[in-house]
């Protein structure tokens, strides 16, 4: 699918996906900064991913995991700083929640910074429990 909005376009073509640009802007993050590069890329291959251009450069990326029915995982949703507080999140958001492979029961995320944004669209905070290696400022 591909979506357009003034001089942005967001698509779910995969091939398209410029991995260097995704992984220095995930390498930025507080979630993302410690992945190695293959576990990205194994990442990305098992997940529907959305990348955000701009006259052909890659601005922004989020990936869903998905068993295209009762649960979607919205994960490493990122926009280039300099592209930022323009309305970009926004619209990459509605449109991503309107992709097919993400029609499920619910949907899912997690983030530290960015409540308002994805409260927009019904999404809304609860406690969970997580299992791995703790993320970068975690207590061990």
């Amino acid at each position: 699918m591909n979506w357009h909005w003034n001089q942005y376009e967001l698509t779910d073509d995969r091939s398209r996906m410029d991995f260097e640009a995704v992984f220095n802007l995930l390498a930025n993050t507080y979630w993302a900064s410690d992945r190695p590069r293959e576990l990205q890329r194994t990442a990305f291959e098992h997940s529907t991913c959305f990348s955000l251009f701009q006259d052909g450069k890659q601005i922004g990326f989020a990936r869903a995991i998905s068993d295209h029915a009762t649960f979607a995982w919205i994960a490493d949703v990122i926009i280039h700083p300099d592209h930022r507080a323009a309305g970009l999140g926004k619209w990459m958001m509605a449109s991503i929640l309107e992709h097919p492979a993400l029609a499920t029961r619910s949907q899912w995320l997690a983030t530290k910074d960015a409540h308002t944004l994805y409260e927009r669209y019904g999404f809304i905070r609860f406690e969970a429990l997580r299992r791995g290696p703790p993320l970068p400022g975690e207590p061990e």
